[in-house]
């Protein structure tokens, strides 16, 4: 499985990439939400994991940017991973369009009941994320 996780801060993604290994994921970074888009042009990524606070293209942008493509890779399911802990953050991460929303630090069983319980929802409606 191929994930592709946009986060600046190196260590986080170097926490989440020892995560995914121990799941046999290949995991593509980018340190900036313009990265991550460009990559997301360029690969087909099974989940994308994107961090809320980066400098210039902050997450919710990204998220946005990826759900008005007007290709299949808009529905690419997307887990946000962040530290922000404002009391309605979940709810606008999912308006916004993410599928999941986990906070910092994240557990390994969180991250993978996160991914599976999408992956599963996704079988059950045919592929289709929405």
């Amino acid at each position: 499985m191929n994930v592709l996780f946009i986060e600046d801060d190196r260590m986080n993604r170097r926490v989440v990439r020892d995560m995914l290994d121990v799941a046999g994921a290949t995991m593509t970074e980018a340190e900036d939400g313009e990265a991550g888009l460009r990559l997301i042009d360029a690969e087909d990524y099974r989940i994308v994991l994107v961090d809320l606070r980066m400098p210039g293209m902050d997450g919710m942008e990204v998220i946005r940017h990826i759900r008005a493509r007007g290709d299949a890779k808009a529905r690419v399911p997307i887990i946000v991973v962040t530290a922000d802990t404002a009391t309605d953050l979940r709810e606008r991460c999912l308006a916004a369009g993410a599928d999941e929303v986990l906070f910092k630090p994240v557990a390994m069983d969180e991250l993978f009941d996160a991914m599976g319980a999408i992956l599963a929802r996704e079988a059950e409606d045919g592929g289709v994320i929405g």
